[in-house]
């Protein structure tokens, strides 16, 4: 019964599904039916991308349920990414945002994901929207260091780095950002690493002093973390998909992520005049 809760909770709370409520929870009782008879559901995404599914993908279903499941994250990376542009999606899980960054506005994204599960799945998503061409799959995760770590599994979404002592871990590979992106030039960066972004953030040192990066949404927000962005040009954003309006503020309640924004004008005039795109039968 609580997860019963918590999707009415979200039903009631998201932007595409709190005036039209009924509906998602027909699109909810027929995944329900549709995913017990198969094991990988092909879903007819937005921007004629698919996502294939599964029961226990906790994120991705939210996307089957609401459209969008990050809502204000997802619409601000759809309004502002263009074509050739590069995204660095961290905790790339099973590639919702690489497949709205690559295959419905046609940017490069290299994709991070260090569970061999989710990696499965990630590849899954981009071979289904014939996205080999544009995204790069780096089974390895992130930190501020060059080694191996410990890595807990069977968590879909909330896989983590954990101690090599734990229960049910297995290990992966650790990089730093700056070495993987070398010379190239991201433009927006998501980053959802379950606690391990303060790290990440300091093995990416290079990358934030260079003007080329100009949007990063994040997860989990530490004082270091907010204190290396200010003195790196970044402001706290908050966005309003409906009104394309972006302002200085704190982290929006409605957002999965916390948003920073560099060179703001820029930023402004591409969400501005960005091509809108249907979501269940909105247009944002």
């Amino acid at each position: 019964m609580n997860a019963v809760g918590n999707l009415a909770r979200f039903f009631s709370a998201h932007p595409l599904t709190r005036d039209e409520r009924l509906k998602a929870w027909t699109r909810f009782a027929a995944w329900q039916i549709k995913s017990r008879i198969q094991r990988d559901v092909v879903f007819q995404w937005i921007g004629g991308q698919r996502l294939v599914v599964r029961r226990s993908m906790a994120g991705a279903t939210g996307n089957v349920y609401a459209g969008l499941h990050e809502f204000v994250d997802m619409a601000l990376l759809l309004h502002f990414l263009r074509e050739g542009d590069l995204f660095l999606d961290i905790g790339a899980n099973i590639g919702s945002y690489s497949v709205l960054a690559s295959g419905v506005r046609g940017a490069t994204t290299l994709a991070f994901e260090p569970d061999p599960a989710s990696v499965e799945g990630l590849r899954r998503n981009i071979a289904t929207n014939g996205l080999a061409g544009l995204v790069t799959v780096h089974a390895l995760a992130l930190s501020d260091g060059d080694g191996v770590a410990a890595f807990t599994r069977g968590l879909d979404t909330m896989n983590r780095l954990a101690d090599a002592k734990a229960a049910h871990v297995q290990t992966v590979a650790l990089r730093r950002l700056d070495a993987v992106v070398g010379d190239r030039a991201p433009i927006m960066m998501k980053l959802d690493v379950e606690g391990s972004e303060e790290a990440v953030i300091r093995g990416a040192g290079r990358l934030i002093e260079r003007d080329c990066l100009k949007v990063i949404e994040i997860e989990t927000v530490a004082p270091q973390i907010e204190a290396t962005l200010a003195a790196r040009g970044f402001e706290r954003a908050v966005y309003d998909p409906f009104a394309r309006a972006l302002r200085r503020g704190p982290r929006d309640p409605a957002a999965a992520n916390a948003l920073f924004v560099r060179d703001w004008p820029f930023v402004a005039a591409r969400l501005a005049d960005a091509p809108s795109i249907e979501v269940l039968g909105r247009r944002i």
